[in-house]
């Protein structure tokens, strides 16, 4: 069965790669968070590549700028080739990471081999593994050799990245910006939204990786929400009379995992994504508003009521919600109800639409990051370039295309075959041969995304149609495709640091005044200074929030 490039990433670590490029450190940049305006006009001045979307496939559900994702209902039946010739004249070397078992090598892995003839020449890929791809990262960095692309992830603490991107890679600028792009029209069917987050410094610096632009959602067993009348709810009230009732015995109305529970209870709170823009173009930060502090306080509400599942080690509660042992549970995006399906083909878990706490005000959702980072190029000749470019074009072919099924499926015959409803499969060699593989190649490179589970093609539409309902109160982060230094060095640890304050306060072991001192800590180790270089390169487009 095809499996969706995110599902190719396992759950719990696509879980912390949206939140931490959502909440933590926005990696890619408009700006260097230097000089007061700098950054801020060569943004400005940036013609951004223009979009043109790929033509030749039509989904069955259409897709829309606002992040609503096209359907498809089936794999079209008869892939089109969106490339004109192989892209390669020479070998490539690249690093990405695999969030699966790494593959067979090149040597012994026929589907490798396959796509490297496709291609036209070897693309010899050095696959890093989480944790350690940020030393492997750094290692190679300091090497008198750079490989010829290296995935840059979004949130892995990478320090320093535009004085690095100046100093070691190519500004692909002349060759995506614009008109230009569409040399290279797999590229040019890359969204704006996208492309915004290749940026440092006013200029390019590679292709982006699109994946789901939704975040974070709430899941829940309809079987299990069905004895308290649904998952939906109308106030935080009747949610908390709700999960009181589903919890006994050895039943829990919600996993441990506290602080993406938070982010959901926040959402019904108002709480901004990550930063809010005041009328005087400041930044607030989600810490330092009351909605998240409100949210804060009914969770410990909720810990208190031991609704909780009580193990907070629990690595991934996907089994126990679809035993319902645990009524609701975090994940990624509506399309995530494919995970659930893998353990009971019966089994169409519900998304939780957002709600006002007090039935009156106004939810948000906070879209999703929308990529995993960017690659960039080392720096080297015109031609060199034009080649590289050319094979990302190839890389980054739509889904539906010959290209995309040989990246990604390997060949008809060896590693996939068609079902009944012509529907790629792969075969015993295919699921030996593809996950690492396929899981590097999509890290680094990968189309716009879609919705599809041709097992389920109810469920496709059932999601298209959740999505259009999240998009009602959709958020994005108005820093997301700006770039803060101090975000990037200390935001992860200033995060670990005030969440486990929150997590102290919402299970009872410190006061709920612990979140004030926690916050003065959390601006004077940096928080303060993130704010400052994010609002020197905040876009004047940037509404107020």
């Amino acid at each position: 069965m095809f499996r969706s490039s995110e599902s190719q990433v396992s759950r719990r670590r696509f879980l912390q790669l949206s939140v931490a490029a959502g909440a933590v450190a926005t990696l890619a940049a408009c700006g260097d968070g230097g000089a007061a305006d700098g950054g801020a006009k060569a943004s400005g001045d940036l013609k951004l590549p223009t979009y043109k979307a790929f033509e030749g496939l039509t989904p069955d559900l259409p897709g829309a700028e606002t992040g609503l994702e096209p359907g498809f209902l089936q794999f079209p039946e008869n892939a089109i080739a969106s490339v004109k010739a192989p892209p390669l004249k020479s070998s490539v070397t690249a690093l990405t990471e695999t969030f699966a078992t790494p593959p067979p090598p090149m040597g012994s892995n026929q589907m490798w081999q396959a796509l490297n003839q496709a291609l036209g020449g070897e693309l010899k890929l050095t696959i890093g593994t989480d944790p350690g791809y940020p030393e492997k990262f750094a290692t190679l960095l300091a090497s008198d050799s750079l490989p010829d692309l290296m995935w840059l992830p979004p949130n892995q603490g990478i320090p320093n990245i535009g004085p690095m991107l100046e100093a070691k890679f190519q500004d692909l600028t002349k060759y995506l910006s614009g008109d230009a792009v569409l040399e290279y029209p797999n590229l040019a069917a890359l969204k704006p939204a996208s492309w915004r987050t290749a940026v440092v410094n006013g200029k390019i610096w590679g292709a982006p990786i699109p994946s789901t632009p939704f975040g974070q959602v709430m899941m829940g067993n309809p079987k299990t929400w069905a004895k308290v009348g649904g998952l939906q709810c109308r106030t935080a009230d009747e949610f908390f009379a709700k999960c009181k009732e589903l919890t006994h015995g050895t039943n829990y109305a919600l996993e441990p995992a506290i602080i993406n529970m938070l982010h959901m209870f926040g959402e019904w709170f108002g709480a901004p994504t990550t930063w809010k823009v005041n009328q005087d173009r400041s930044l607030t930060h989600l810490y330092e508003t009351e909605n998240y502090k409100a949210a804060v306080e009914y969770a410990a509400k909720l810990w208190a009521a031991k609704v909780f599942y009580p193990d907070l080690n629990l690595a991934d509660a996907t089994p126990k919600t679809v035993n319902g042992q645990i009524a609701a549970q975090v994940t990624v995006g509506p399309r995530a109800t494919a995970d659930f399906r893998v353990l009971d083909p019966t089994l169409f878990v519900e998304t939780m639409i957002p709600f006002g706490h007090d039935g009156k005000a106004k939810p948000v959702y906070d879209m999703g990051y929308g990529t995993v980072g960017f690659t960039p190029f080392k720096k080297t000749d015109e031609g060199r370039i034009r080649e590289l470019l050319a094979l990302i074009n190839y890389l980054s072919a739509p889904f539906g295309t010959k290209e995309y099924l040989q990246k990604n499926f390997g060949t008809a015959g060896q590693q996939y075959t068609l079902d009944a409803k012509k529907n790629p499969v792969l075969t015993q060699a295919g699921n030996q041969q593809a996950p690492g593989l396929v899981s590097a190649l999509q890290i680094m490179t990968s189309p716009e995304s879609v919705i599809f589970n041709p097992a389920f093609p109810e469920d496709t539409k059932k999601i298209h149609a959740t999505e259009q309902e999240l998009l009602k109160y959709a958020m994005r982060n108005p820093t997301a495709g700006t770039y803060s230094d101090t975000s990037s060095k200390v935001g992860p640890k200033l995060t670990a640091a005030f969440r486990d304050t929150i997590v102290d306060i919402v299970t009872g072991r410190q006061k709920i005044g612990a979140y004030d001192e926690a916050l003065k800590r959390w601006k004077s180790g940096g928080g303060d200074k993130m704010r400052g270089e994010f609002e020197a390169v905040l876009p004047a487009s940037v509404p107020v929030s």
